[in-house]
């Protein structure tokens, strides 16, 4: 089949048909930029409450922080409450200059999943129904696409991926993503992709596909195999930023890889730093670095000692001394290409309301909603 060559969500082009995954505490302003510096693609913002930005939250608020260069905004939003989502809508839109939301139906962290949201939420259909159309009402004066990403269903047994892109056509999303795991699976086992392509066949708009996705080859694959008009990475770029370039690269056609040198991985490291202070200060920018530390020294020999001691960085000056010590001529691991990386886990029970699957209407269900973000 033809490679798709950009991804079209209604007023929205992107140039390549990749998507950067919200991830809680990942996917601020500094590493959407460092992304977007590697390649094109859209770069989602990290999950928003809709509560939190209805009432004027300081914590949810200073999420809402974008680039300088980031030309298309573009904000996950989650909420239980139709009204409070499509105000929530209303105000990215109005006050923010978003150009494009997704809503979060595919959350698996149990905080979500016990007050009905995230993954938990597809199965009250008529609940769905009324979130997304209140998003997609308040958007579409703005001529804003609204997307969904949800994941199989709450397990084997409680499957709604269907019914969600079925709903999502009908409210007049612009697309559907889909993550192929159930949310007992979390981040564990493999993907699904062939309910990708299952999906790909029942509804008429766009299909995102999402898990697995480690290298460009994967993501290439993935649209072969399902017929997904792009695909969301999220784990897969955890450390490796420059899988962007390579993703870009793919879908243009060029066999390109990048297998960077410690050194390069170094620089990439500094400039993941530099533009964390930018947004956030040093001491705070510095602080957030350290969770990054692991997934890009993964595989790589530096000891110990100086891992540790990266992970402790305080301060650009510091950070500088730490990195001139790596081998910089270090070639990259490939033991480590094509492997899983960030949290996996193992399958747990999905924690739900009580009652929650006694019945799949929820209509003017009124189910708490944290006020930060999370998951």
């Amino acid at each position: 089949m033809t490679l798709p060559s950009e991804l079209r969500l209604r007023s929205v082009r992107v140039d390549t048909p990749v998507v950067l995954a919200p991830m809680a505490g990942i996917t601020n302003a500094a590493y959407r930029r460092l992304c977007r510096e590697q390649g094109a693609g859209l770069y989602v913002c990290e999950m928003i409450t809709s509560r939190g930005i209805v009432e004027r939250d300081e914590t949810t608020l200073r999420m809402l922080v974008f680039d300088d260069l980031e030309d298309v905004r573009s904000v996950q939003l989650y909420g239980t409450d139709p009204v409070y989502v499509g105000k929530a809508a209303e105000i990215l839109c109005a006050e923010y200059g978003v150009a494009h939301l997704d809503l979060n139906f595919g959350c698996p962290v149990p905080k979500v999943t016990r007050k009905g949201g995230g993954g938990a939420l597809p199965w009250k259909r008529r609940l769905l129904g009324e979130i997304l159309e209140h998003a997609v009402r308040a958007a579409e004066p703005y001529d804003v696409p609204v997307t969904i990403k949800t994941r199989k269903g709450l397990d084997a047994e409680h499957l709604t991926f269907l019914d969600a892109g079925r709903i999502a056509q009908e409210a007049g999303c612009a697309a559907v993503a889909l993550h192929g795991r159930t949310v007992d699976q979390a981040y564990s086992g493999q993907a699904d992709w062939s309910a990708i392509a299952e999906l790909v066949d029942h509804v008429d708009i766009p299909v995102l596909g999402n898990g697995d996705i480690w290298e460009a080859a994967d993501a290439l694959r993935m649209v072969q195999q399902t017929g997904a008009a792009g695909v969301v990475v999220g784990r897969g770029c955890l450390g490796r930023p420059w899988l962007f370039r390579d993703l870009a690269a793919a879908f243009a056609g060029h066999e390109v890889a990048t297998l960077p040198t410690l050194g390069e991985v170094a620089a990439m490291m500094r400039r993941h730093a530099e533009l964390l202070c930018h947004h956030l200060g040093q001491e705070r920018g510095c602080k957030e670095l350290r969770k990054h530390v692991a997934w890009y020294l993964k595989g790589f020999t530096a000891g110990g000692e100086l891992r540790n001691s990266l992970a402790l960085v305080s301060s650009l000056a510091a950070l500088d001394d730490l990195l001139a010590r790596l081998d910089t001529t270090e070639p990259f691991p490939t033991a480590v290409l094509g492997t899983p990386r960030g949290r996996q886990g193992s399958p747990r029970r999905v924690v739900l309301p009580e009652g929650w699957l006694e019945d799949t209407d929820g209509t003017g269900c009124a189910v708490a909603e944290d006020m930060h973000s999370g998951g």
